[in-house]
């Protein structure tokens, strides 16, 4: 599953599965992950000092951006709902943005009681109280990040077995993006692709480690804009009676479980709404949907592509429709992927909903 244009932040090429943090993995980022930065927070919001204010920061404190952070600087919030990051270590400066639940960022300078941190393109400072560092950090990571394949050739098939002469079930096209189900197989890689679970040759794809990152203040506006939008040409606010929700939310459903149970694809419908009902997350099934990083068909496009088709299966469209009608198998739960054993919760089909 899962789950902002890869606007999260990315540990590349680590092992994780079979052995959790072993040694040691670095953190990619930019250069100066600043430049980004600027490009959100003060192009898009117009925000008046916003960059002047971090530029002020980083010169004071004389911080220096390597190529690659050391892990042992991956911090983690521990909140229920959200956490404001702010441009300076007190709650009267400027809002750069939020830090959401389960999200997690690399250290930049700890202090006494305020830390300065980078999530994504969201660079500020939070109070740490709402933080967690070291191993408590990398605990926490261990259970909310995910592991993904992304494929690093023109076409790669993806199997039944672990074999080139087993069923070929797809052709994944270069640079999609697979949930990683086991790799410790040194030559096959088990993958979530979708509709379909098999393996794919780990001589084509790169492994990359990720947790959810914070928004920008101009992501954020960004965001609400685009829902707006919605809203205002396909009403997606009455999304208890709105067909085109009906649909978006049903294509959701047939990219994440379409070959799941029928009860697998209502729990997952549930989910969706669970996050529109919690105040952690946008409180639209667009939002919901499409925030940054939260649901991988969606950042890959594969979703918009089932819904501009039209062919949405029958099963998938009854489990949006009881979802919206308020079913949930699956209790208050906000997260699912694929069940490897390493999460307690409610395990229907392939996947486990916690």
């Amino acid at each position: 599953m899962s789950k902002r244009n890869l606007s999260k932040f990315i540990i590349a090429s680590f092992v994780f599965g079979t052995v959790l943090f072993s040694g040691k993995a670095a953190l990619k980022v930019s250069a100066n992950p600043l430049d980004e930065a600027r490009g959100g927070a003060s192009g898009v919001l117009n925000s008046y000092n916003a960059s002047q204010v971090i530029d002020n920061t980083i010169a004071e404190l004389k911080i220096v951006f390597p190529d690659e952070f050391d892990y042992d600087d991956l911090v983690m919030v521990d909140i229920r709902n959200y956490v404001n990051v702010r441009s300076e270590a007190t709650v009267d400066s400027e809002k750069m943005g939020v830090l959401y639940k389960d999200c997690g960022g690399t250290l930049i300078e700890e202090g006494e009681e305020w830390s300065l941190i980078q999530s994504g393109e969201l660079v500020g400072w939070v109070e740490n109280s709402y933080l967690l560092f070291g191993d408590e950090a990398k605990e926490m990571a261990s259970d909310v990040g995910m592991t993904f394949a992304v494929v690093n050739t023109r076409s790669l098939r993806l199997h039944t077995e672990a074999s080139l002469d087993s069923e070929v079930l797809a052709i994944v096209p270069e640079n999609e993006i697979m949930e990683v189900v086991d790799q410790s197989d040194p030559d096959w890689i088990y993958v979530d692709y979708g509709e379909w679970d098999g393996y794919v040759s780990a001589e084509y794809v790169d492994i990359n480690f990720e947790v959810d990152a914070g928004e920008t203040m101009s992501q954020i506006r960004a965001r609400e804009a685009a829902e707006a939008e919605a809203r205002r040409h396909q009403n997606y606010g009455a999304y208890m009676t709105d067909a085109d929700d009906l649909l978006l939310l049903a294509a959701l459903i047939q990219c994440e479980a379409g070959g799941e149970p029928y009860e697998g694809q209502v729990a997952v419908g549930a989910v969706v709404m669970n996050r529109v009902r919690s105040a952690a997350y946008p409180n639209t099934i667009h939002g919901v949907i499409y925030a940054s990083g939260q649901f991988t068909p969606a950042m890959t496009g594969r979703l918009n592509q089932v819904y501009n088709s039209g062919n949405i299966r029958p099963s998938c469209i009854q489990a949006a429709q009881e979802a919206l009608n308020g079913t949930s198998n699956v209790g208050a739960f906000t997260h699912f992927r694929t069940n490897n054993g390493a999460h307690t919760g409610i395990a229907i089909g392939h996947h486990i909903f916690y």
